[in-house]
């Protein structure tokens, strides 16, 4: 998992090479990993400070979540 967190100057992130590397030696096609993404969901979750002069004025916590809606919504009963 890739992290990124900017505040007070510092940006923490994985390497783009190791990250194309992995992309570039999976075998799916695109539609196999939407299809895999949605069948199990993805979770994202961040954070964003804004601030002045080292003070946090505004902080939101951000969550999603994405996947097919059968895994969300209760099975209706016949």
């Amino acid at each position: 998992m890739a992290a990124l967190q900017l505040r007070r100057g510092e940006a923490v992130t994985r390497e783009r090479a190791e990250a194309a590397g992995i992309i570039e030696s999976a075998d799916s096609s695109l539609l196999e990993i939407i299809d895999h993404v949605l069948n199990k969901g993805v979770m994202v979750h961040g954070e964003v400070f804004l601030g002045v002069a080292g003070v946090d004025l505004v902080y939101l916590r951000l969550s999603a979540m994405l996947c097919a809606a059968d895994r969300v919504l209760p099975r209706k009963r016949k």
